[in-house]
């Protein structure tokens, strides 16, 4: 492939100055999960032709890395149910410019892909885990089972991760009482945990406006029975995060209804179907897989057109809880979670 994309800028400025150093790349839109705030029960995947082939998504990340972007989540769907998706993971890893890569997994294939993961040079893994009751479990993922993610987990930890992270959706009336069971179970395995308000993303099978909870109301809960501490510390992306006394724990509060974080956002997302998506909370979008595939051996365009895109990227999200219909149709599985 010639080297025609040296003369590029090396950094992704929006229009409102904002520098896009992250991105968020979904490599599938299948899960073998089917989380109750994240699809539909009877989800309709996309057909595999329709969906980024491992070596687009891998000239993808090239280019955004060449342009300035230094940190890569690779997420889904559930990224790790992806056929060889470990090849994607070694091939991003050797990327030099590249300072973190980071996966978001439900944890169901840690137990098989953990030693190959830290091998590709994973730094991080956020896991999904709403619940520690398996009854509540599986009627929240409708499919999971409980015992696999902690396996996954411990499989994490025994691979050498030393930065994983718990991500919680705590929805009222489904598991909103296990705050204090899930923050006990993090402080017990030295690891951290995020609790992120529900986003209006998908027609899903209850209004969120009934099972909202606040992260508001999630932290004085906490604070009523741990010694929490305001940090500092930012993994360069939403989260607030609060220091546990006397552990190695520290909880994060991804709020975008009860604190906007749109002000200092860096990222951008890709679905599976090569959209870029400006802002998880609007439609703006620029659709690369046309560019990929028409253009195989020419990266001129793709980098183009990231650069063009820059200039819709918007100011905020448009969450809105009180809206009949959500704010955004399509499902978090398709815009990756």
């Amino acid at each position: 492939m010639p080297d025609s994309t040296s003369n590029y800028p090396d950094k992704l400025i929006d229009q409102f100055g904002r520098q896009v150093d992250y991105i968020r790349l979904s490599i599938t839109d299948r899960c073998d999960f089917r989380c109750t705030y994240c699809m539909a029960e009877e989800m309709t995947f996309l057909p595999r032709d329709e969906v980024l082939s491992l070596e687009e998504c891998f000239r993808l990340v090239k280019a955004f890395v060449q342009l300035g972007v230094t940190k890569v989540r690779i997420t889904g769907g559930e990224p790790l149910v992806r056929k060889n998706a470990l090849w994607l993971f070694e091939e991003v890893g050797k990327l030099e410019k590249l300072k973190e890569l980071v996966l978001t997994t439900n944890g169901s294939q840690l137990e098989k892909q953990a030693i190959g993961l830290k091998q590709a040079g994973v730094k991080r893994i956020n896991i999904s885990l709403d619940s520690l009751n398996s009854e509540r479990f599986k009627k929240i993922t409708r499919t999971g089972e409980l015992d696999k993610v902690l396996r996954g987990i411990q499989a994490a930890k025994q691979a050498g991760f030393d930065n994983i992270k718990l991500n919680t959706v705590l929805m009222r009336g489904t598991n909103d009482d296990e705050a204090e069971a899930l923050v006990d179970f993090a402080i017990k395995q030295a690891i951290d945990i995020s609790f992120i308000e529900e986003m209006p993303l998908g027609e899903v099978d209850h209004t969120r406006e009934s099972t909202f909870v606040s992260n508001a109301e999630t932290l004085k809960t906490l604070q009523n029975k741990y010694a929490l501490t305001a940090s500092t510390v930012s993994t360069g992306g939403p989260a607030r995060y609060w220091r546990v006394a006397d552990s190695n724990t520290k909880i994060g509060f991804i709020s975008p209804h009860s604190h906007n974080f749109c002000e200092a956002c860096n990222r951008v997302r890709i679905t599976c179907k090569g959209e870029l998506f400006l802002c998880l909370g609007q439609e703006d979008k620029v659709d690369l897989m046309p560019l990929l595939r028409n253009h195989p051996n020419d990266d001129q365009p793709l980098i183009q057109a990231i650069l063009d895109s820059m200039s819709i990227k918007p100011k905020g999200h448009d969450f809105d809880l009180q809206r009949a219909k959500p704010a955004v149709v399509r499902f978090m599985s398709h815009t990756g979670g």
